[in-house]
């Protein structure tokens, strides 16, 4: 059993609190937050205890949930590493990559467990790709929701691109060799919409595009590799696989004369839709994050992965404002 408390108990941390409370090998503690309007549901609605302080939470807890704005996750995660408590923080890691190679350097030295969440990795639809070889030489991605105000404390880059950048480095690892990137800011002081073009070592070129002006809502993937297609809709939990095989004799798929430079040669065409398990991948990544405290494992989101997606995001960002002629 792991005694857990919360850090933050707005939109996202309600949502966190009544999951830990269904996790059978978590012992919700409490919580703490400063704000009265966000305690009172927490302690009215879901009858869990409210600390009155971080500190109070954090020495009576043995890992800290951090679901608090992002300006406060070094702060709160520096807090709870310093007591060697083990920390779930939730994306992005840090709000600078000066706070994040920090947190980086505390967790290992203090050695404990240190989950970051990007909760997409566990999206039913990316879960599902769990048995097919990605090798992907071009990606393509867009996020776009429409404008809500909760989020806009930093980017859409570090809000919501910042998702598909944990993806993409998942699947490549290769190095990021080139970064190009443009915004705009519409609404909010920040970019609110946001290109970047991602060049790796390996020749894989990503193209990744978030909106939160959008009308319409879209998070899709798109990944482009040898003889195959792969389409990841993360938010209608479909994924597509179309290959390219060789054709053979009384194959009743759709058979193409693919040109190889010398010669024509026929190929196959498959569609395959791998089955979608349904899951909560928010109470998914949290039942992960205990299990690896248990079995002194490695949780499947690292404080690295973390620290790698926000480098990336702010090279980006980089880029953004030395494109950009912001008014």
């Amino acid at each position: 059993m792991v005694k857990i408390g919360v850090l933050g108990a707005g939109h996202l941390g309600k949502i966190h609190l009544k999951l830990l409370k269904e996790i059978p090998d978590a012992e919700l503690v409490g919580f703490y937050d400063p704000s009265d309007a966000n305690a009172a549901y927490a302690t009215e609605q879901l009858g869990v205890r409210r600390y009155s302080s971080m500190q109070k939470l954090i020495e009576v807890v043995d890992a800290v949930d951090i679901v608090t704005p992002t300006v406060s996750h070094y702060e709160c995660a520096r807090a709870a590493i310093k007591k060697a408590k083990h920390i779930f923080v939730e994306k992005p890691l840090a709000n600078t990559v000066h706070e994040a190679k920090s947190l980086v350097a505390l967790a290992h030295e203090a050695q404990i467990k240190a989950q970051v969440g990007h909760v997409e990795r566990f999206n039913p639809a990316f879960l599902a790709l769990d048995r097919t070889t990605v090798q992907p030489m071009f990606i393509e991605s867009h996020r776009l929701s429409a404008f809500n105000p909760r989020g806009t404390d930093v980017s859409v880059v570090l809000d919501l691109m910042i998702h598909d950048i944990d993806i993409v480095l998942h699947l490549v690892r290769s190095n990021v060799k080139k970064v190009s990137a443009s915004g705009v800011r519409v609404i909010s002081n920040q970019p609110d919409i946001a290109n970047a073009r991602l060049e790796f070592d390996n020749g894989c070129v990503a193209n990744l595009t978030a909106s939160r002006i959008s009308m319409k809502k879209m998070r899709k993937m798109r990944l482009f590799q040898r003889d195959a297609y792969i389409s990841v809709d993360f938010a209608e939990n479909v994924t597509e696989i179309l290959t390219l095989e060789e054709a053979k004799a009384g194959d009743d798929a759709l058979t193409i004369d693919i040109n190889t430079g010398d010669q024509f040669q026929k190929k196959s065409v498959h569609l395959h839709k791998p089955d979608i398990h349904p899951v909560n991948a928010i109470k998914m990544e949290l039942e992960l994050f205990i299990k690896a405290i248990l079995e002194d494992s490695e949780p499947p989101v690292t404080i690295e992965d973390g620290f790698r997606a926000l480098q990336v995001a702010h090279m980006i960002l980089q880029k953004v404002e030395k494109n950009a002629s912001f008014q």
